[in-house]
């Protein structure tokens, strides 16, 4: 059985999820979490960016 690095539990599959540049293994779950946040963080920085009007990116 394969182990979830982000909540250490055991998993029949594990994913593969970019997180801060890098590559965890996860599980589904813990994937959908992690994108779900991923997501959140986007658009906050995309609403403070039009509020600031920015053009650039990072």
């Amino acid at each position: 059985m394969a182990v979830c690095k982000s909540c250490g539990e055991e998993a029949d599959e594990l994913v593969s999820v970019k997180v801060g540049g890098k590559t965890k293994k996860v599980c589904a779950e813990c994937a959908e979490r992690l994108e779900a946040e991923d997501a959140v963080g986007q658009e906050s920085e995309a609403a403070v960016q039009r509020m600031m009007d920015f053009k650039g990116r990072r």
